[in-house]
């Protein structure tokens, strides 16, 4: 053995987590920190070294965490007035629709004449309209229920675990909200009112799955009986169909 042999250091193969990291390191010096975050998260995954993350580095993985929530969240999102979009919506109502043992109502809400409204004050205004008309859905609605938009002028709240009672109070009081909304300071001359159709079910599975189309049939009936009212089924079965003006 030489001397030459004798003093070199021995080569050690670098793991699998620290080339995962060397590779990161080297991305994230060109600037290309989408790639260094892929690379970075196999290497904690990994576990088998503790990286050292840069200042900068951990700053930019902390970002591309954050758009990447971010752009979850808007992809659940409608870009118009903001409230959850259909694919949501379905998604959401199956999960719940599916659970029996779960009380659920669910308010297909309509605005009314809103073609009216895009034909008189043009479709600027009627964004506007959809998007104010979402925000007042929303507000205080109980925990765990939502707002979404269902299609074009069409949204629905969706209640889980409510009672009859409580679920046609928040159903009413939204319409309340829309109907006594100062729409003249928007515009002169406009207003705007909603039809609700409110389907309750006390989480048997089979009629769950019928709670959209019934909800469906007393919009209908909200409408054919003058717009701005609530229909639903009380305890007996029978149709009410509330206005309070």
């Amino acid at each position: 053995m030489t001397e030459v042999d004798s003093v070199a250091p021995k080569q050690v193969a670098p793991d699998e987590a620290s080339l995962h990291e060397s590779i990161a390191g080297a991305l994230a010096s060109q600037g290309d920190w989408r790639r260094a975050y892929e690379h970075l998260r196999v290497a904690l995954d990994l576990q088998r070294a503790q990286p050292s993350i840069p200042a900068q580095l951990r700053h930019e993985v902390d970002r591309l965490r954050r758009e990447r929530a971010e752009a979850r969240e808007e992809s659940l999102r409608d870009a118009l007035t903001a409230v959850y979009n259909r694919r949501y919506l379905d998604r959401r109502l199956d999960d719940l629709l599916s659970d029996a043992r779960k009380p659920l109502a669910v308010a297909l809400v309509d605005i009314d004449l809103f073609k009216n409204v895009n034909d008189t004050f043009g479709h600027i205004v009627g964004d506007q309209v959809l998007r104010r008309v979402a925000t007042l859905l929303g507000e205080g609605l109980p925990s765990h229920a939502f707002c979404a938009r269902y299609g074009g002028e069409e949204f629905m709240l969706v209640l889980p675990a409510v009672e009859p009672s409580a679920a046609v109070r928040v159903a009413e009081l939204a319409r309340a909200r829309v109907a006594e909304h100062p729409w003249s300071a928007m515009r002169d001359g406009l207003a705007v009112t909603i039809s609700v159709g409110l389907a309750y079910e006390n989480g048997d599975a089979a009629a769950n799955r019928r709670q959209v189309l019934e909800a469906d049939d007393l919009l209908y009936a909200a409408k054919h009986a003058g717009r701005n009212r609530v229909a639903y089924r009380d305890r007996a079965g029978t149709r009410v169909i509330e206005y309070c003006p």
